[in-house]
């Protein structure tokens, strides 16, 4: 699947990185170039997250919180 990756200015010299079907996967750099690589990071890190909250069924596995 290809994600569109949307980047701005943001404070104090960053650029922020967002995924646009993705809201959730966001992150910063100081250059596109940190961008693009750090948003392969969050969204491996964001698609691990959501495998772990399923059974092999398919069904989401309750969250408690401690």
């Amino acid at each position: 699947m290809k994600y569109t990756l949307v980047i701005k200015n943001g404070k104090d010299g960053y650029y922020i990185g967002q995924l646009k079907e993705l809201p959730a996967v966001f992150t910063q750099g100081l250059t596109v170039d940190e961008v693009k690589e750090n948003i392969a990071d969050v969204l491996e890190m964001y698609l691990e997250d959501i495998r772990e909250s399923y059974t092999r069924h398919g069904m989401m596995v309750e969250e408690a919180e401690h």
